[in-house]
């Protein structure tokens, strides 16, 4: 959730000020793994929400659409080993969680990756061949349709699990990774005769203020809208990675920063082996099959100040914080929505900053899954470190939330 933001007019002292703290205050952009091919082509559905509500309902327990027969594999009943699963964002951050998980459960797993990818793309296919050992691993391109069926597709697959998402949150890479990436892969799974589709979505899609929401939103509608194969959609709240942004810097003894009095947003956050496991199911569940299922961690929401405090427990500080009043961030967006009218580099940068506030300010909240709560992984992250948790090109101002 957190977003790389570069804000000349400002100063380089106001700007990690005002929007460093969004990396721990953000509570989910999506998760986002890192997805940036060059052959993206531009997407061309921004208009078609304008009649959207402009709040979702909460659909926990959304009823099953009767299904026509269908000449798929029927996965719920059939054995792990005899299921074949292609997996897209696999070596994102929750995609990598998910991708063991389905391995360690006996699917024929098929990861879907670039030449390089992973952080800063460092990892090649030999090294994700590593990771994934009892994986099939494929290298082609999820926004060029053809490499999409030519390499995910050449053997029939009978489910696609996508955690692709933006790495940025732009505007444009927005509509080609969170809609139309992952739309050529249900489009490439109906032709082929395919059974089920399993989406990551976002809990914040209930209230699309921001492009990538609107993105998730319309590929959420057409996945309902289709019945040639079944599908569950997956609406976690927060990931265990998205508040972990300002650890060192509490452990360094350095502030927390937050906005306002702290008490703006809360969040139920989910650890990434758990949210791997509720994706899992949605492929072996029936009861989660033509669904929306919104995911909370277990344990109360917690808001910025209440998260602190156990920080600065565990690593024995004192409490000191720097609280931003969040009528500046309305006044970083409202002048780069002006700059943006001139120059257009400009609009990412400003829906950069909404997408900051809008972290700052909601709560992320979903029925509670899993068993490991965020006081368990910051202590976990207190006495071993952060080493696996950095951001990536996910991250404000380098505040990955990784030791150095």
């Amino acid at each position: 959730g957190a977003t790389l933001l570069t804000m000349p007019l400002l100063s380089p002292l106001l700007l990690p000020l005002l929007l460093g703290c969004a990396s721990a205050l953000t509570a989910l952009h999506t998760p986002r793994p890192v997805i940036r091919p060059s052959t993206c082509a531009k997407s061309t559905h921004r208009d078609t929400l304008s009649t959207s509500p402009l709040v979702m309902p909460l659909r926990s327990a959304r009823p099953s659409r009767l299904l026509p027969v269908q000449m798929g594999l029927d996965v719920t009943t059939a054995k792990p080993e005899d299921v074949k699963v292609l997996v897209l964002g696999c070596t994102g951050y929750i995609g990598r969680f998910v991708t063991k998980e389905l391995i360690n459960r006996g699917y024929d797993v098929t990861a879907f990756t670039r030449e390089r990818a992973g952080v800063g793309g460092k990892k090649s296919k030999e090294d994700i061949e590593r990771d994934f050992s009892g994986a099939k691993v494929v290298v082609g391109d999820v926004c060029d349709a053809e490499s999409l069926k030519r390499n995910g597709f050449g053997d029939k697959i009978d489910v696609v699990v996508s955690c692709l998402a933006s790495r940025t949150g732009g505007i444009q890479d927005s509509w080609d990774i969170d809609y139309g990436a992952s739309k050529k892969a249900l489009d490439a799974l109906i032709e082929q005769g395919g059974s089920h589709y399993v989406l990551l979505s976002a809990i914040c899609v209930q209230k699309p203020l921001l492009e990538f929401q609107r993105a998730k939103l319309k590929l959420e509608q057409e996945i309902e809208a289709q019945d040639s194969v079944s599908y569950s959609i997956i609406r976690p709240t927060a990931f265990f990675k998205s508040l972990a942004g300002q650890v060192q810097l509490v452990k360094d003894g350095k502030p927390y920063i937050m906005f306002g009095d702290g008490q703006l947003s809360k969040a139920n956050a989910i650890s990434e082996p758990d949210l791997a496991a509720v994706i899992a199911d949605g492929i072996s569940k029936k009861e989660m099959h033509n669904k929306i299922i919104p995911v909370g961690g277990p344990g109360e929401p917690l808001t910025p100040l209440e998260q602190s405090k156990i920080l600065f427990e565990l690593f024995d500080k004192e409490p000191k914080y720097i609280k931003v009043p969040i009528g500046v961030m309305d006044a970083v967006i409202g002048v780069l929505d002006f700059i943006g009218n001139f120059v257009p580099s400009f609009k990412d940068s400003a829906e950069f900053g909404r997408i900051g506030k809008y972290y700052a300010v909601e709560d992320m909240v979903g029925p509670s899954y899993g068993t490991t709560t965020l006081r368990e992984f910051f202590e976990d992250v207190a006495e071993n470190g952060l080493q696996g948790q950095e951001l990536g090109d996910q991250a404000v101002f380098n505040i990955d939330g990784a030791t150095k």
